[in-house]
């Protein structure tokens, strides 16, 4: 069984806050702006665009009042991330290691997929990365797990899928991958080990 990994907040600590705090002095009006200008359906509508910038753009045309705060999400989305999660990349590496191949399937704008790459090179280390920013199609779309199950040519029951959303999880375990919610506090070594895949 091979193992797919998402990428933010399962390898790459990811939250808008990171950045917004830095903008916001009040965070109450952090949130709001985050519910109202910022939400999750349009971060992930930005993560099959073709140009991040002009997505923002046309953000900025419905929220006006926030048009700087919202520029900020392209022009410092770097400061969106967190850093390394630490044990993780250190599994990666350790299944690699071991001669196992080890891929990505996460939702990222291909522009900051290749900044992300820059700062923390371990996002090169895969053997197979589908990222949604390239296809055009982002989880749960069934359609990008058939891309994984063609690109890394073995079927859905050979594959282990961890990710932070357990929406994204529902949605590969309904195509036949195994999976493995993954949440702050959880052992991935013995998670993986109680289905098959050893890394120590």
């Amino acid at each position: 069984m091979e193992v797919v990994f998402d990428i933010g907040n399962v390898l790459l600590r990811w939250d808008p806050r990171n950045l917004y705090r830095k903008l916001f002095d009040d965070p109450e009006a952090m949130e709001r702006f985050l519910h109202e200008a910022l939400r999750m359906k349009f971060i992930v509508a930005t993560d099959i665009v073709a140009s991040f910038a002009d997505a923002v753009e046309a953000r900025v045309a419905q929220f006006p009042h926030y048009a700087t705060e919202l520029r900020a999400f392209d022009t410092r989305w770097v400061e969106t991330l967190g850093g390394p999660i630490e044990e993780n990349v250190a599994l990666l590496r350790r299944l690699k290691a071991r001669g196992q191949r080890v891929h990505a399937l996460s939702n990222f704008a291909h522009e900051k997929f290749a900044l992300a790459a820059d700062a923390y090179p371990f996002l090169r280390e895969f053997d197979i990365a589908v990222i949604s920013g390239h296809e055009g199609v982002a989880k749960p779309d069934r359609r990008i797990f058939e891309i994984l199950v063609e690109r890394v040519g073995r079927p859905a029951s050979g594959l282990l899928f961890v990710d932070d959303s357990v929406r994204n999880v529902e949605a590969a375990r309904a195509f036949g991958i195994e999976t493995v919610h993954f949440t702050p506090g959880v052992d991935l070594i013995k998670e993986l080990a109680a289905r098959g895949v050893a890394a120590d």
